[in-house]
């Protein structure tokens, strides 16, 4: 974990905080360490969510309904 950190209460439910216990002594990590990781990893994914959906703006609309017509027209449904 780096020098400059922040506290912060977290609350787990009992039988996920035991796993997290059980992981960071099989894997010599601190729970902080594992967790950061599990929250930076979210983190990183949605950004790569938001960035998919900035590149596809232009794209046209399609809805559920023509979809469905579509797969229908081609015998896929």
């Amino acid at each position: 974990m780096g020098t400059l950190t922040k506290r912060a209460t977290v609350y787990f439910d009992p039988a996920l905080h035991r796993a997290l216990q059980h992981k960071a002594l099989e894997t010599t990590r601190s729970l902080s360490d594992i967790v950061n990781d599990a929250v930076h990893a979210a983190l990183a994914e949605d950004a790569e969510d938001l960035a998919a959906f900035d590149e596809r703006i232009n794209e046209p609309l399609v809805s559920y309904e023509a979809i469905l017509k579509e797969l229908k027209a081609n015998g896929r449904l």
